[in-house]
């Protein structure tokens, strides 16, 4: 006796196993997201240089480097899902090196100078922690 399958059971299994496979990565994006928002930072741990960053964010400038403010497009997924355009960039300045460095300042929402979320990476958008005041 064999095993006979139908066109309508092969089309369930697919469309299951399609389904499941959407559902983690979904869950994936979604637990990155939640472990970037509960990662939390005091401005007063942040290194100096990125106090100094951040009073410039809050003041709108002026900035030292020509791509501070530049759209950041969380291509990591790991910062909350928003529309482009949402995040902005900003360079935290590194002792003794000669480019722009790892660390950085990454804002998101309206007006620039009053965003509504900033995080911090130290590594390169590797990680990020939310500022908190």
């Amino acid at each position: 006796m064999g095993l006979k399958v139908t066109a309508a059971v092969s089309t369930a299994i697919s469309t299951a196993v399609v389904a499941a496979t959407f559902a983690s990565a979904a869950t994936l994006a979604q637990a990155k997201e939640s472990a970037a928002a509960s990662q939390t930072v005091t401005l007063a741990q942040l290194p100096a240089q990125a106090q100094a960053t951040y009073g410039l964010i809050r003041a709108g400038g002026p900035f030292p480097y020509p791509k501070d403010g530049v759209t950041f497009g969380n291509r990591e997924r790991l910062l909350p899902v928003q529309p482009r355009g949402f995040y902005r960039e900003y360079t935290v300045p590194t002792p003794r090196s000669h480019n722009r460095g790892a660390r950085r300042i990454v804002c998101g929402g309206e007006p620039p100078t009053q965003p509504r979320a900033c995080y911090y990476t130290g590594d390169h958008y590797a990680s990020f922690s939310r500022i908190v005041d």
